[in-house]
């Protein structure tokens, strides 16, 4: 299973680069756009991490400039009627972070920007990795601190990991205390999901 690849940009392409290994081997991989516009220029050096597809009749390999996105990837290929190709196309509409705060904030309309994603899939990603990706922007998301002023006792825990999960969405403290004290929900991801709708407000 082939999961990095370094090598030379021989040639760019639409949907994906060619990438010429020392060995002399040229490798097709297919990238998102985000990951198309950070690559460099035809003949620098480029190392791109790898998800490898296996099936009967090809062997298709994707590539990712970062660890963030190809965890994107793997996490939108979990989703029902969400292959290689429409995955790739959901990262091609913003940053990894732009559209894991999308999914978890359940904005539909972002998701639709992405090129060949309609309102169905758009709301099928979302009823599918909102909760996960609440989860997953916990655990990045630091040590308890005291809950705002008002809060009770009982919600202590949950503004808690609420604040954690918006602090590791990059908001800066400030931002999420201001939110937290205008968010509804019993649970931590209901706390975001609508924290997050009201930062776009």
């Amino acid at each position: 299973m082939i999961v990095l690849l370094r090598g030379t940009v021989h040639e760019r392409r639409a949907d994906g680069v060619v990438l010429l290994t020392p060995g002399g081997v040229g490798y097709l991989l297919g990238c998102s756009g985000t990951t198309l516009q950070a690559l460099p220029a035809v003949g620098d050096d480029a190392e791109l991490l790898c998800h490898m597809v296996v099936r009967e009749d090809a062997q298709t390999l994707y590539g990712f400039a970062s660890e963030e996105e190809r965890d994107l990837f793997h996490l939108l290929l979990g989703v029902q009627a969400v292959g290689p190709k429409m995955a790739l196309a959901v990262l091609s509409g913003g940053t990894p972070h732009e559209i894991t705060r999308g999914i978890a904030g359940g904005d539909v309309k972002f998701l639709q920007r992405a090129p060949g994603i309609g309102k169905r899939l758009a709301e099928r990603i979302v009823s599918e990795l909102q909760e996960k990706l609440g989860g997953h922007a916990l655990t990045h998301g630091g040590g308890p601190v005291p809950a705002p002023g008002g809060q009770q006792a009982g919600m202590v825990g949950i503004v808690d990991e609420a604040r954690g999960g918006l602090l590791g969405l990059g908001f800066g403290s400030d931002e999420v205390e201001r939110l937290l004290a205008i968010a509804e929900g019993d649970t931590a991801a209901a706390l975001i999901a609508d924290a997050l709708r009201r930062s776009r407000a």
